[in-house]
Order: C-alpha cells, then sequence, then structure tokens
C-alpha cells in the first residue's frame, strides 16, 4: 500500500507541475502599451480588415520598440505563455503582432491580456497547449510552420511563391549543441536528450525553400502580414530570422522584423534586398495567416 500510495502521490505530483503556469506579473510585460494598441485598432476599425492585413497594421503598431534578446526565456523551470511589449525579439515580434490579429477578430467589449496569452499558446505550443514544460513549446521556425498550418492558422505557401530548392544534408540541432546558451536548458540538462529526439524527428521531414536569388521576382506575390523565415546557410539550423512582408507604396515588398542590428522594430529594406547584404542568408520560406 504505502508504495501504491507513494507512486499515486508521485504522479500527482508530476499533472500538478506539468499544467503550472507563472504569474501572469511575470508572463505579461506592458500592460498599458497592449490597452493602447487594442484601442487603435477597435478605434479604427482593424478587425474589418482581412487577417494579414491585421497583422501588418499590428506590427507596424509596434515599429520602434526596442530589440531584446531572450525574450520568450523568462523561468529555470516552468514554461508559461509569455508576451513583452516592452522589449521583442524576432520570433515575439511576428508571434504578437500574429496574436493581437487573431484576438481582435472574436468581438469583445474589453480585451485582456490573458486573451492575448491564450492566443499566444495556440500558435507557441505544440498542438496548441502549454502544460508547463519547456519542451511543449515550438523550438525550431520550420516546425512552427508545419504544426500551425497543420492545425488551421496558416498556410504553408512556400512552394506557391516561387521555385523552391531541397535542403539535404544539414542538421537542425544547434539548440542542443548549445544548452547553455538557453536559460531552461542550461537549469535542466536532462532536458537536453528529449530535444535531441525532436530535432531528429525534424529533420527527417522535407524541407523546401525559395533561393535568395529567386526572391525579387516572387515579391509581388506576397502580401503584407505574410509571415517571412529566413533560411540560413549556417549549420545545425535550418532558419535563422523571422519577420513580416509588408508591401509598401514604392511597389517593392520589404520585410518588418526585430532587428538585432537596429536594435528595434522597424521596416527595412526590400526583402530581395536585405538577402542579399548577408551572405549567410540562403533564401525564404512562406506562411500566410488564414
Amino acid at each position: 500500500m504505502k508504495r501504491r500510495h507513494w507512486l499515486h502521490t508521485l504522479l500527482l505530483g508530476s499533472l500538478a507541475s506539468a499544467a503550472e503556469h507563472l504569474p501572469q506579473k511575470r508572463t505579461f510585460i506592458g500592460v498599458d502599451r497592449f490597452q493602447r494598441l487594442v484601442a487603435l485598432a477597435q478605434a479604427q476599425g482593424w478587425r474589418a480588415q482581412p487577417i494579414g492585413q491585421r497583422v501588418a497594421l499590428f506590427g507596424q503598431a509596434m515599429l520602434g520598440t526596442k530589440y531584446v534578446a531572450w525574450t520568450l526565456e523568462i523561468d529555470d523551470h516552468i514554461e508559461s505563455p509569455s508576451v513583452n511589449f516592452l522589449g521583442l525579439d524576432c520570433w515575439t515580434f511576428f508571434e504578437t503582432a500574429l496574436g493581437l490579429a487573431r484576438m481582435i477578430e472574436r468581438p469583445r467589449e474589453v480585451y485582456t491580456p490573458s486573451d492575448l496569452l491564450r492566443e499566444i499558446e495556440r500558435t507557441r505550443y505544440r498542438g496548441g497547449v502549454c502544460r508547463g514544460n519547456y519542451l511543449d513549446r515550438i523550438h525550431y521556425l520550420d516546425e512552427w510552420f508545419t504544426d500551425n498550418a497543420a492545425r488551421g492558422h496558416v498556410r504553408y505557401i512556400t512552394s506557391q511563391i516561387g521555385p523552391v530548392v531541397r535542403m539535404k544534408g544539414r542538421s537542425n540541432d544547434e539548440m542542443s549543441l548549445n544548452p547553455r546558451l538557453y536559460r531552461y536548458l542550461k537549469a535542466n540538462p536532462a532536458l537536453v536528450p528529449a530535444l535531441n529526439q525532436i530535432e531528429r524527428q525534424l529533420e527527417r521531414v522535407p524541407f523546401d525553400y525559395i533561393p535568395k536569388a529567386q526572391v525579387a521576382a516572387c515579391e509581388p506575390r506576397l502580401r503584407s502580414g505574410d509571415i517571412i523565415g529566413i533560411v540560413t546557410h549556417r549549420d545545425h539550423v535550418f532558419c535563422s530570422h523571422v519577420g513580416l512582408a509588408i508591401q509598401m507604396q514604392d511597389g517593392r515588398c520589404h520585410f518588418m522584423h526585430a532587428s538585432s542590428t537596429a536594435k528595434k522594430v522597424l521596416i527595412d529594406k526590400p526583402l530581395h534586398d536585405y538577402l542579399a547584404g548577408v551572405k549567410a542568408h540562403a533564401g525564404i520560406v512562406v506562411a500566410r495567416p488564414i
């Protein structure tokens, strides 16, 4: 009886910790800015716009926000959906713009931080659920595209935008090779083998991308709010950066992103020109919000 009781207690404890979330004062930074963004969207009727346009409008509303690296690494043990309007990296920028665009599609008199956190959970975590485990989170952009496409949040349209080539002979294991760079992995090295198993599964999924030499011709087929993954020539990772497409009055499709170089969210050069300026950039993959 004692052993059965011990196993029962251990199981209940594991389930409780798996469902644990951090307090909202830790997971949601910048409530005042959130409220201003929502008020702007409501005053200008953004809900009536197609979702891609809403994503682009929220992205533009966050221009100038300070670039802050590692904004997803907020605790040593408990994983929770999070938003930080005072500092964004490339991933949190595009996903926050998408989350806001999805959130206002559901009419409410008052939107709360919890409403946005629910949208973030749906896209950031495998299957749309965070149980408090670091490995619930989707850590690689190629998986984010395929997982969210399978669940109907985006369409993975790379091959419809332009000619593609298949990546071959490359590993996708940057995180397990460098666990000390990630707060959770550094504090919990026992997670690394399971993460590496996820990485190995991702390497078996065919990965096609548009080479950067072809991107200029593809720009007219992109829409504002399309999610643009930057494919890299670097070893151990397929995508090294991400941002949003935005069609500008100059007739070109520009790249809007949280830039580690400029240290802020900005509308950068036309997409082809941006890619051409960095030798390591190999091309792009594209997802369209739906």
